[in-house]
């Protein structure tokens, strides 16, 4: 099963996220399959860069997003 989950990138202490497509049972920061977009929490307000079309393109294809990226996600949008 597919999922959209956040990858932790960045240096410690100083978090950044990337938006991924992965698979359910795979590691937190292993490979992916697609890059749909960027998250920033450090910024005020927080930068958020989403591809709206991949999510959608992914979420057709049986893609489930988690709590965390769906509430980014309608945020962005």
């Amino acid at each position: 099963m597919l999922k959209l989950k956040l990858t932790r990138t960045g240096k410690k202490n100083y978090a950044t996220y990337k938006i991924v497509v992965n698979e359910k049972r795979s590691k937190r920061d292993g490979q992916y399959l697609d890059l749909i977009g960027t998250y920033n929490p450090n910024t005020h307000p927080h930068t958020i860069k989403i591809d709206l079309k991949k999510v959608n393109y992914w979420i057709a294809h049986g893609a489930k997003p988690t709590a965390t990226v769906s509430r980014l996600i309608k945020t962005h949008a």
